[in-house]
């Protein structure tokens, strides 16, 4: 395979089914965002209010970005894998929900390495000031 250009705009996939949620791709999706431009930062301003408002650490390994949210906000976290779900399918996403906290765990596939800091940084509190992704 030749080397992958990353997409002008891109957000993360996963299916949410319980305590504990997995969703593959096998590298076989596109990554790519189907989102239209307006769509696109209205959810990177949801998410990076959900992390404002909710995230309590994150952190990054490689291929693997670790979020822990607040308990108390578990409806936030599902509604956010959900919606993700919609316009791209190319991440895996596991979730843990716990007395405690939210423990979501999204790992980019080897394809999309290039893009990786890009994907992950979307999830975090600041994401919607580096929303200029060009396109929107």
């Amino acid at each position: 395979m030749g080397k992958w250009n990353p997409p002008v705009k891109s957000c993360a996939g996963a299916t949410v089914k319980g305590e504990v949620n997995a969703m593959t791709n096998a590298g076989r999706a596109p990554i790519a965002c189907t989102l239209n431009p307006g769509d696109y930062k209205s959810r990177l301003a949801w998410i990076a209010d959900l992390s404002r408002d909710a995230l309590r650490s994150q952190t990054r390994r490689d291929l693997q970005l670790q979020l822990i949210y607040s308990a108390d906000a578990g409806q936030r976290v599902r509604e956010m894998v959900r919606k993700e779900q919609d316009c791209c399918a190319f991440l895996t996403f596991h979730l843990d929900e716990s007395p405690d906290e939210i423990r979501l765990t999204i790992e980019a596939p080897e394809s999309a390495r290039d893009a990786a800091d890009m994907l992950f940084d979307q999830f975090l509190p600041s994401a919607e000031a580096r929303a200029g992704c060009g396109c929107c």
